[in-house]
C-alpha cells in the first residue's frame, strides 16, 4: 500500500469502510494525481459465452500491458459451440481455473459459485476482481470478491429495463451496488447510477480500507470487439455455405428464459417468425440456442418451426460465423441485450422481440424497435425497420473502451483519469 504524508498525519488503515473521511480538496487533489492506486494482478471472472466475448478484448490489453491476470471460469456455459469455441476464435489462453458448475436452479449454481470462486479468491489473492454484465457468475464473481475486501469493477455497468421479472436484473443491481468501479458503457446508463446515489468519478481515491464507488463512462467492449473481428469475417464462408446473399435474409435468435420458458410466449414469438417469413418470402436464419429447442420440444411446437418455408435452422456456431450472418444482414430479429449492442454499431436494423429493453440507446438513435411479443406486432415492426436508414450514430463509444478500463485500473492516477472523461 502507497501511503503519502501530505504536512499532516494520515491514519494507514481506517476502522471501517463506512467511517466518515473528509480532506481539504487541495489535499484530495495533490492525491489523485499522486497516490495511484497501482494494480498489480486482476482476476477476469467469467462463465458465459457474452462475457467471454466481451472481457476478450480487455484479457488482451492487460496482456499488451504486461499486467498479470487470471481467468476464472465458472463453467455456466459449457459446451463447445457456446463456450470453447469462442477461447479459440479470440485466443484467449485458457482459463486458469475451471470451476465447471454447469446448469442448475438459480440458488443452487449461484451458491456453488461463490463458495467455490472464494476459496480461488483466498489462495491467489488479486488486487482486483472484474466482472461483466448479469448473469449468476457477474453477482457470485462480485460478491465472493467484495466479502474478502477485494476491490470490484463492474464492466457494463448500469444497464436496468425495471422489469424484476428478469433474473438479469437483479444480478446486476447487485453487482453494481457492491463494486468500487463502475464502468459506464453510455450515458444513459451512467445516469441510472447516479439517480441510484453514486457518484461520478474522474478519478480513483483509495484510502487504506476506505473506497468510494465510483462511475466511469469507458463505453462497451463489445465496439472494440467488433472492430477487432470484422476484418476477419472474410475468412468465413458460412453466407455461402447456407447458400444466402448479403442483405438478403433475416437473422434471428431468441434464448431469454423469460420468453421461450412459457409456452405462450414462445408460441407466440413464433407465430410472428412464421408471419415474417411468409410476408417477405427471405430466407430465415435461425441459430437456436439449446435453451429454446429443448423447450420447442417440450411444448410440442415445432410444426411452427416446421410451417416456416424459409427457415435455415442452424446451430449456434462461432463468433466470427456469427458476426458475418449479423453484419450481412438485411434485419435482425431478436431478444439478446448483446446484439442490440451489435446490431447498433454493425449499422444492422433490429426488431427486438421483448416487451422492454435494458439497451434503449438502440431505440433513441433508431437502429432498434421493441416489438413486443404479439406475432402481429412483430410483422408490423419488421416492416418498419427493414427499410430503416441506416446512418444513426453508435451510442457505445469508440472502441477504446478496454484501454480505458486498463488506464484506470492499472497504474493509473487522476490525470490519466481525467483524460477519459
Amino acid at each position: 500500500m502507497l501511503v503519502c504524508v501530505i504536512g499532516l498525519s494520515l491514519v494507514p488503515e481506517p476502522p471501517d469502510r463506512t467511517r466518515p473521511f473528509t480532506l481539504t480538496n487541495q489535499v484530495v487533489n495533490y492525491l489523485r494525481v499522486q497516490c495511484p492506486t497501482y494494480v498489480v494482478n486482476v482476476a477476469i471472472v467469467i462463465g458465459t459465452r457474452p462475457e467471454i466475448i466481451k472481457m476478450a478484448p480487455l484479457c488482451e490489453e492487460l496482456g499488451n500491458r504486461g499486467v498479470d491476470y487470471f481467468i476464472l471460469h465458472t463453467g455456466q456455459h459449457y459446451n463447445f459451440n457456446m463456450d470453447r469455441v469462442f477461447f479459440d476464435e479470440f485466443k484467449l489462453k485458457e482459463p486458469d481455473v475451471n470451476l465447471g458448475i454447469g446448469s442448475g436452479t438459480h440458488g443452487e449454481t449461484t451458491g456453488k459459485m461463490i463458495t467455490h470462486i472464494e476459496k480461488v479468491l483466498v489462495e491467489r489473492r488479486p488486487d482486483i476482481v472484474l466482472v461483466n454484465g448479469d448473469t449468476n457468475t457477474t453477482m457470485a464473481g462480485a460478491l465472493a470478491a467484495v466479502k474478502l475486501h477485494t476491490l470490484v469493477g463492474h464492466v457494463e455497468a448500469g444497464i436496468r429495463n425495471y422489469d424484476r421479472r428478469m433474473p438479469e436484473e437483479y444480478n446486476r443491481i447487485v453487482a453494481d451496488h457492491v463494486s468500487d468501479y463502475l464502468f459506464a458503457p453510455s450515458k444513459l446508463t451512467e445516469q441510472n447510477l447516479m439517480e441510484e446515489g453514486i457518484s461520478r468519478g474522474t478519478s480513483y481515491l483509495y484510502y487504506g480500507n476506505f473506497t468510494r464507488p465510483l462511475i466511469f463512462l469507458t463505453g462497451n467492449t463489445i465496439v472494440d470487439v467488433v472492430r477487432e473481428i470484422m476484418p476477419r469475417i472474410k475468412s468465413s464462408d458460412v453466407i455461402s455455405k447456407l447458400g444466402l446473399e448479403e442483405d438478403s435474409y433475416f437473422y434471428v435468435t431468441a434464448h431469454r428464459e423469460e420468453n421461450v420458458d412459457r409456452k405462450d410466449r414462445l408460441s407466440s414469438i413464433l407465430r410472428g417468425l412464421q408471419m415474417v417469413s411468409e410476408h417477405f418470402d427471405l430466407p430465415m436464419v435461425f441459430p437456436i440456442h439449446p435453451r429454446t429447442r429443448k423447450r420447442v420440444e417440450e411444448f410440442g411446437l415445432q410444426g411452427l418451426l416446421d410451417g416456416m418455408g424459409t427457415l435455415k435452422l442452424v446451430e449456434p456456431g462461432g463468433y466470427i460465423d456469427h458476426l458475418a450472418l449479423e453484419s450481412n444482414a438485411k434485419l435482425v430479429l431478436t431478444d439478446s441485450g448483446g446484439m442490440q449492442e451489435e446490431t447498433c454499431t454493425l449499422k444492422v436494423p433490429a426488431v427486438v422481440m421483448r416487451d422492454v429493453t435494458d439497451r434503449p440507446e438502440g431505440l433513441e438513435v433508431g437502429a432498434t424497435m421493441l416489438s413486443g411479443l404479439n406475432a402481429d406486432a412483430i410483422l408490423e415492426a419488421s416492416k418498419i425497420m427493414i427499410s430503416k436508414r441506416r446512418d444513426w450514430e453508435n451510442p457505445y463509444g469508440d472502441g477504446q473502451t478496454s484501454r480505458k478500463i486498463v488506464d484506470l485500473i492499472s497504474h493509473s492516477s487522476g490525470t490519466q483519469a481525467n483524460q477519459l472523461r
